[in-house]
């Protein structure tokens, strides 16, 4: 769920170009899209919730799951001002030379910037929710938790290791050999 939420993100426009807005069909197709998220949230909350057993691991799921609905329906809702200030932009568009108009377009170019970014502070705050329930859920393994603590950085003193050998040294003398 949290990866959905971060592939939701990653398809937000990028704010900050006031002659670039997002097209309505994709600002339709990411409500939708967050609506079926918000649903399957939802969902684990009540099978969480209702199949929660005495001391188990539960609880700190359901917050976290409740928590992203709650980010979604953030999310949700700015991209619901963003299509309503789009639909405004392509009711006016006839207008644009008109001063009032005019002014009123640009007030409602800043409002779609503005909830853009609402909507992207909200899914990262989503996900993050996620990633913090699936934690408590089932603990990272043995192994993963030994891998996030390696270092890449080289360890000194050791012997350094024998290169690989490459194709142009494996090659025959006699022959040369080309790259594209």
């Amino acid at each position: 769920m949290a990866s959905a939420f971060d592939a939701q993100r990653g398809k937000l426009p990028v704010p900050g170009d006031p002659h670039r807005l997002p097209g309505s069909i994709v600002v339709a197709q990411q409500i939708s899209e967050l609506g079926k998220l918000i649903t399957e949230l939802g969902d684990e909350v009540l099978f969480r919730t209702v199949n929660k057993e005495a001391g188990s691991r539960t609880t700190p799921a359901v917050s976290g799951f409740s928590a992203a609905v709650r980010y979604a329906g953030e999310a949700a809702t700015a991209l619901g001002e963003v299509a309503q200030q789009l639909t405004f932009l392509e009711q006016t568009e006839h207008l644009h030379e008109q001063p009032d108009a005019r002014d009123a377009r640009e007030a409602a170019g800043l409002v779609i910037e503005d909830r853009l970014e609402t909507a992207d502070t909200a899914l990262r705050e989503a996900a993050d929710s996620l990633h913090a329930a699936s934690t408590t859920v089932s603990p990272p393994s043995s192994r993963l938790r030994a891998a996030l603590t390696r270092t890449a950085t080289p360890v000194y003193g050791a012997a350094p290791a024998a290169p690989a050998p490459s194709a142009a040294a494996s090659a025959p003398a006699a022959r040369t050999v080309r790259g594209r």
